[in-house]
Parts: C-alpha cells; sequence; structure tokens
C-alpha cells in the first residue's frame, strides 16, 4: 500500500459482509469518513466500519458531490474510503472519480473487491469455463438510462462468440 493518507477505492464485493477481503475490512476499521452506495450495499457491510467513521450514503449525490466530499474530507486530514458496489474493476465509476481526484492532486488506491460473477458461480456449485464447452466469459450489461452501450458490444454480438 504506498501513497500516505490516499483515498482508497474499496470493492465491496457480492454484497454478503463476510465476502469483503480482509484488507477491505481492515480499511474500513482505519477509515474516518466512508462514502457508500446506499442503494447497492448490504447495511452489514458497514458493521466493519469504526464506530466513530463519518457515513456518507451516495446514492443521492451526482458525481461531484462525490468527488467534493471526498476531496474535503482529504484535505482535512481524514482517512478516506469510497467504497463501491461489487468489484471496482466493472462498472463503478472509478475512472471518473480518479481523474477527478487526480486534477485535484488527490493521491488514491484501489482495493478490489470480490467479484460478484465469482460468488454467483460459486453459489450455484459451477466454474464459468469447461472444456469442450466454454472456455471464453463475456462480463457485459444491458444499456442503461446512464451509461451509452457502443453498438459493437450488442447481446446479439457477444451471443454469437457462443462465449
Amino acid at each position: 500500500m504506498g501513497a500516505v493518507n490516499a483515498v482508497q477505492f474499496v470493492g465491496a464485493g457480492p454484497g454478503a459482509a463476510d465476502l469483503l477481503t480482509v484488507r477491505a475490512t481492515r480499511l474500513l476499521a482505519q477509515a474516518d469518513t466512508v462514502l457508500y452506495p446506499g442503494s447497492y450495499l448490504d447495511p452489514e457491510v458497514l458493521e466493519s466500519c469504526s464506530p466513530t467513521a463519518h457515513l456518507v450514503d451516495t446514492q443521492h449525490l451526482n458525481l461531484d458531490e462525490i468527488v467534493a466530499q471526498i476531496v474535503g474530507a482529504h484535505h482535512g486530514g481524514q482517512r478516506v474510503v469510497r467504497l463501491v458496489s461489487g468489484d471496482t474493476s466493472l462498472y463503478s465509476a472509478v475512472s471518473e472519480q480518479t481523474r477527478r481526484l487526480d486534477a485535484a492532486g488527490v493521491p488514491w488506491e484501489i482495493t478490489p473487491g470480490v467479484p460478484a460473477y465469482a460468488a454467483a458461480a460459486a453459489r450455484v456449485g459451477r466454474e464459468l469455463t469447461v472444456p469442450l464447452v466454454a472456455q471464453s466469459v463475456v462480463l457485459t450489461r444491458t444499456q442503461a438510462r446512464s451509461t451509452a452501450m457502443p453498438d459493437t458490444e450488442s447481446l446479439a454480438a457477444f451471443a454469437a462468440t457462443r462465449a
């Protein structure tokens, strides 16, 4: 773990508090300020936070308001955790936030979470790749109001690969 007092982006995993990584629970316990996505997060995940931590539910905040909270807490000397649902590498808006933090001169680090697709495979007792059946996995989503999908990434195009 590199930068001193870097803002920590932490993946909350697939929703179960007992599927947080050891690093995630340690960072939450040490944080002075935790910003979390209330609409996507099991409240038990927040039990890893210090009882004195300032908790900020971001579900009704826009990106600029979220970043302002992060920057303000960081400049106030706070240890800040930005908790994201799932894993930081998928659909987490981390890149939009880190670009703004870079512009503000605020250091940051990322701690990935357990990805939901791994938890789902475990839950049903299956692996995602099976010899002679499927050796590729496509991670995608359908069109959402907030995020446009490239035409080349339609469900039909991915289905054609039989992955």
